[in-house]
Parts: C-alpha cells; structure tokens; sequence
C-alpha cells in the first residue's frame, strides 16, 4: 500500500511539475499541448507518462524544424520525420504496450499525411 502511495505521489509531483514547467527551448506552445494531447490519447500510466513523455518533448522541436524549413521538399520533409520516429522506435515499443505503440503510429501517420496535405493546397 504504501509503495502505491508513494508511486502514485511520484507520478503526480512529475507530472505537476510537466504542467508547471517552461516548454524547452526551441518547444512551442502548440508542440507542448501536442504532446500532452498525444499522451492522453495514447491513456499512458503514471509510470508511462514517466517516460514517454522526455522523448516525446525531445522530438517535438526536431519534428517542428523539420516541418517550417522551407528548403526541404514535402518528400524530404517526410523522410525525416520517419527517419526521427524510427530513432526513437525502440525505446518507444519497450515502454508502450503494443496497442498504444500501433495506436501512436497511426497517429504520426495522420499528422504526416495531413501536413502533406495542407502542402498540397497552398498553405
């Protein structure tokens, strides 16, 4: 009981503390609420969001750059937003359960299709 307790403290201190604390730098706002969005659709435990949620905030100004360098073609561009999620597959696959993994997949895939998309129609 009191290991649950303890646990349970932990995650809520981490997580106030997430809350609480300036994006890193280079992070925006809108790549902040991304990943905790993303963590909530994923329904991470305490001790999942413990850590996923450092390598999801250390990808987010990757993926950013990424994404506003207009010297990159939409291909490039989506060529090395897999090569920054395959990096970080492994260590993703070993925390996540395989649904929230398949689940987390789709999801970059949609966002990836969907900034394709957005390409496509001028924006």
């Amino acid at each position: 009981m009191r290991k649950l307790f303890t646990l349970l403290t932990s995650a809520a201190c981490f997580l106030a503390f997430l809350s609480f604390a300036p994006a890193a730098p280079g992070q925006s706002p809108e790549a902040e609420a991304k990943v905790q969005a993303l963590a909530q659709q994923l329904k991470l435990t305490p001790k999942q969001e413990m850590e996923v949620l450092p390598i999801l905030k250390e990808e987010a100004p990757k993926f950013e750059a990424i994404k506003n360098d207009p010297s990159l073609s939409g291909m490039q561009k989506m060529k090395q937003l897999h090569a920054i999620h395959s990096e970080n597959a492994p260590q993703l696959q070993k925390i996540l359960s395989p649904a929230q993994y398949q689940q987390l997949q789709a999801i970059r895939e949609a966002d990836i299709k969907k900034a394709v998309a957005a390409k496509r129609a001028g924006r």
